[in-house]
């Protein structure tokens, strides 16, 4: 029949032993994806030598040459053949070293895989050798080593990538692209090792130099030199330890997010991998603090027990498979939800929030009578003037006011602007507060307090929801049942694939259950673990403070504007409103000079 596939006919052959060249390039299939896979390979196998200067030199995207250079600990001379054979490997020697693996690489099949589709030389010398060896394998033959001149260290030199697999080298895309993947490895692995010096050339012109960082600051600076200076200005340094669970790192403010997730790295004992139930645990601590559809940026690492992680889940080692993903999703999102807490202005310690009126204006206003550079005026003589204007009398003097204290973050209120913006003025300038987003984020915090300080409330339904599910579903809800009590929902299993909803939390008696139900479920086997019930009580939580928040042409006095702008200081996460908003914004005296030529 016309347009009917023709079927492929299959011709059976005797069961064989494939010979050992061709076992290393279906090996290589897996390995040696494009170019950017060999530097991977072999810049995981300097760092492991202990080297702490690489230099990688490119030619044509990778195609004609990848040239690795460490100053690592080399490989003795009579192991460098055996270098270069299939499964040999100086890292692992029994089963329970691979079940805690600590090096970046253990199958020794990186270089024989290579070798199997390339032209390689590989040259070494260790630290107490008096000269260099070489060998170089073609075509699967490998030579005997020979003496070379080279300093302690190794350099592996990889020619004519996939010359002898035209079908493979086919695949590969412009020399641009393929160096555009070499680069992006090479930046991911210098954020996860900042102690290791890194070069990157390409075609003799140097891409990437990155000195070794071993401060605080020089990792910060390493940061701004792969992620860009805007991430750096805005980014939160991260250092947490709990349950023998440590996460460190650099977390992008909720203000720098992205429209997809590229700038999301994890680094899980050194190794950088993918892994859903740490993306998970991530997005669910950025939950309300990030616009919807936008995505947060940063650059972890978890350092655990390397029992409780196998790193031989994913045929290139991109993934991972933690044993209790649960405790180290509860670890890692509680450490992200922490440090978040500090994105308001000052970052200070948050104290509870109480929304009470007070007349912090007049307290605070009057202790600042000094003079904060020669010629300019201090916030509370500006303010003074400003009030002295609108009543019609002449300021009053402000010589001999008390002792000065420190200006608060947002200084104080001088106006607002067409009903929608408070305008205040601190010790650097002009601030900017939009009152509803930042009324918003108070009120919400509140409300979660008290939802959190309290047991969950259950409502029982009128007419219990019959779900039918699959039948391991069903085994996972019943496994579950104290977890999801916990939140709310009461769960029972009636039949081998059929579920009956009793109860659900009281702030979501309209909800639908089955649906909530379903979505929890579909969390569980995706990452793991869930949330969605506590984010859709938090949701309605977050409509409740919105509609309940002052509204735009609401004319504030003085005295209540300052009460917001010190409730503002002591809310947890109030840089951004509910919805991901920024809640205020800063213009120093000398954006505004600059902005007005001021000086020229």
């Amino acid at each position: 029949m016309a347009g009917r596939p023709s079927r492929i006919k299959l011709t059976c052959m005797p069961i064989q032993q494939l010979p050992s060249h061709l076992v290393n390039q279906i090996a290589a299939g897996e390995v040696v994806e494009r170019p950017a896979s060999v530097v991977k390979e072999l810049v995981e196998n300097s760092l492991d030598a202990g080297a702490r200067s690489i230099q990688i030199d490119v030619v044509s995207g990778g195609q004609k040459l990848i040239r690795i250079r460490d100053d690592g600990g080399g490989i003795a001379k009579d192991e460098l053949g055996l270098a270069l054979s299939r499964h040999a490997t100086s890292k692992i020697s029994s089963l329970e070293d691979l079940e805690a693996v600590v090096s970046l690489g253990f199958r020794g099949e990186a270089l024989p895989s290579i070798a199997s589709v390339a032209r390689l030389s590989l040259v070494s010398r260790t630290g107490g050798a008096d000269a260099a060896w070489q060998v170089e394998a073609d075509g699967g033959e490998i030579s005997s080593a020979r003496p070379a001149a080279h300093p302690p260290g190794t350099t592996v030199e990889v020619h004519d990538l996939f010359y002898n697999t035209p079908a493979r080298r086919r695949f590969l895309r412009t020399e641009r692209t393929e160096f555009g993947h070499i680069e992006k490895w090479v930046r991911r692995l210098a954020l996860a090792r900042p102690d290791v010096a890194f070069t990157l050339t390409h075609n003799r012109r140097t891409a990437l130099q990155l000195a070794a960082a071993l401060s605080e600051d020089q990792r910060l600076q390493r940061i701004a030199r792969v992620y860009g200076d805007l991430f750096a200005e805005q980014a939160v340094h991260l250092e947490h330890e709990n349950d023998g669970v440590a996460l460190s790192g650099w977390i992008g403010s909720p203000t720098f997010n992205r429209s997809q997730p590229d700038m999301q790295l994890w680094f899980v004992n050194g190794r950088s991998v993918t892994d859903k139930t740490l993306s998970h645990a991530a997005r669910h601590a950025y939950r309300d603090v990030l616009f919807h559809g936008r995505y947060a940026a940063y650059a972890l690492h978890l350092t655990m027990d390397p029992a409780g992680v196998d790193a031989n889940a994913h045929p290139a080692k991109h993934e991972v498979r933690f044993r209790d993903g649960r405790r180290i999703h509860g670890v890692v999102s509680q450490a992200i939800e922490t440090a978040l807490r500090d994105t308001r202005p000052g970052g200070q310690p948050a104290a509870p929030a109480t929304l009470t009126p007070h007349s912090s204006f007049e307290q605070g206003a009057m202790r600042l009578g000094t003079r904060t550079a020669p010629g300019r005026h201090s916030v509370a003589e500006t303010l003074a003037a400003y009030r002295a204007m609108a009543s019609g009398a002449p300021a009053a003097a402000v010589d001999g006011l008390v002792e000065p204290t420190d200006i608060p973050p947002l200084g104080y209120a001088i106006a607002q602007l067409s009903g929608t913006y408070i305008l205040a003025e601190n010790d650097a300038g002009l601030i900017v507060v939009d009152m509803h987003a930042a009324h918003e984020r108070i009120l919400y915090e509140q409300l979660k307090r008290g939802f959190e300080d309290k047991a969950v409330v259950r409502q029982p339904l009128l007419v219990p929801a019959a779900v039918s599910v699959a039948e391991n579903e069903a085994t996972l809800v019943e496994q579950l049942q104290p977890v999801l009590t916990d939140v709310g929902l009461v769960v029972d299993r009636t039949g081998p694939t059929s579920l009956l909803i009793r109860e659900v939390p009281a702030l979501l008696r309209d909800a639908d259950a089955e649906a909530l139900l379903r979505d929890v479920l579909a969390d569980i086997a995706e990452a793991g673990q869930s949330n969605r019930v506590e984010d859709a009580c938090h949701e309605y939580l977050a409509t409740m403070a919105c509609h309940h928040s002052v509204r735009a042409n609401r004319l504030l006095t003085l005295e209540e504007m300052n009460a917001l702008l010190r409730e503002m200081e002591v809310t947890e996460r109030a840089d951004q409103c509910n919805h991901g908003r920024p809640t205020w914004t800063a213009i120093t005296m000398a954006d505004l000079d600059r902005l007005f030529l001021r000086g020229r």
